[in-house]
């Protein structure tokens, strides 16, 4: 949230007291009976005008009940942002990020409860023991946050993925100990999207405990920089999305790990626009054996949230390929405002009342291991 310019309060409209007029301007405050009757009046209107407006905010305020639950928001670990700021790999609004901002801007658009995750460049650094270093560090600063304000922030526990045994370790203290919400996880890392089998003990360990696992795309090795002048973030984000969606239905985690609930950012990236070359696929050898049902019936068992693609085109698409129920509001903050997402779902005309009820908070609240207070 950028700072907004102050404005001279003896602007147009302001009625300037006796003390205010004529310091320094050599001149003084002599007003006519008629001047001053005059500016008694403004003032009484100005008076009337602000109880008035201060009345409609408040008015305004209690329309707006905080009872949204964002599942994509990023927080910035002072240690995360220490690590990675002199490589220049933060994002500007991360560096600014605090508590008090993000609660603010929450506040603005009827926001109850935050689960905030570490966003990219992640927390792998070639090396297993500072990448779990990070990750606890993170994790227990995360954990500190909902103590702080257990009815505002939520957790979702960062990996050192791809070192699998440090990732083990991490979940078994992230949800057995500070009790966090589920896992987050990115859709590649390197050469390899979720659903590879060299993470199978991470999803065995996933699935039996029926977590709930956020994921946030990235951009693999293959594939950095591909466009000249425009960021990964625009075209690659989603496109990595399609790939690990590819990956876990084609690969069959989908059908391996059915008690592991996924949600995917974006509404599932290029997904819903590929969906007809996926449909085809599924029914060609191998894959029409292995999905008997399909690459719908597979996808809509995932979860898919609205960060960044709150708009008539994203929204209808995915209606389209994808349940309601199976739709969670996601803001990207600090990248974008709460109230951006907010206003986006209301307006794009995609969703009935009850669907964007469900959107906003009761899709969630059935993945939740439990209810916020």
């Amino acid at each position: 949230m950028t700072d907004q310019p102050t404005e001279d309060t003896a602007g147009p409209g302001h009625a300037r007291s006796r003390a205010e007029v004529g310091v320094g301007e050599g001149c003084v405050y002599n007003p006519s009976r008629r001047t001053f009757l005059s500016e008694l009046s403004a003032l009484a209107a100005g008076a009337v005008l602000a109880k008035s407006a201060s009345a409609a905010q408040a008015a305004a305020s209690e329309s707006v009940a905080p009872y949204r639950i964002d599942v994509h928001c990023h927080f910035a670990p002072p240690s995360w942002v220490a690590e990675w700021s002199p490589k220049g790999s933060v994002w500007p609004p991360l560096t600014k990020w605090t508590p008090a901002k993000h609660l603010e801007d929450m506040d603005q658009a009827g926001v109850a409860a935050s689960i905030v995750s570490v966003t990219t460049p992640g927390l792998w650094f070639g090396d297993a023991a500072t990448s779990r270093r990070l990750a606890r560090e993170c994790n227990d600063y995360a954990a500190r946050l909902t103590q702080d304000y257990p009815r505002r922030f939520r957790m979702f526990v960062a990996l050192p993925f791809p070192d699998v045994e440090g990732s083990l370790r991490e979940i078994e203290y992230g949800l057995d100990s500070l009790h966090a919400d589920g896992i987050g996880l990115f859709t590649s890392y390197g050469d390899k999207w979720l659903g590879d089998p060299a993470f199978a003990p991470v999803f065995e360990e996933l699935n039996r405990r029926r977590a709930l696992v956020y994921t946030h795309p990235a951009a693999a090795t293959c594939c950095h920089n591909l466009v000249p002048g425009i960021s990964d973030v625009v075209i690659e984000y989603g496109t990595d999305t399609s790939r690990a969606i590819a990956r876990m239905v084609f690969g069959g985690s989908a059908r391996r790990y059915p008690q592991m609930r996924v949600i995917f950012s974006h509404a599932g990236g290029t997904m819903p626009f590929l969906v007809e070359r996926f449909d085809n696929l599924s029914k060609t050898p191998p894959y029409s054996t292995d999905l008997p049902d399909g690459f719908r019936a597979e996808a809509r068992k995932f979860y898919y949230d609205t960060a960044q693609t709150s708009n008539p085109a994203a929204m209808a698409a995915l209606k389209v390929v994808i349940p309601t129920s199976h739709v969670v509001f996601g803001t990207d903050y600090p990248f974008r405002t709460h109230a951006d997402h907010a206003k986006g779902l209301r307006e794009c005309g995609v969703f009935s009342d009850a669907e964007l009820r469900g959107i906003e908070r009761e899709n969630i609240l059935a993945l939740l291991p439990r209810r916020p207070e």
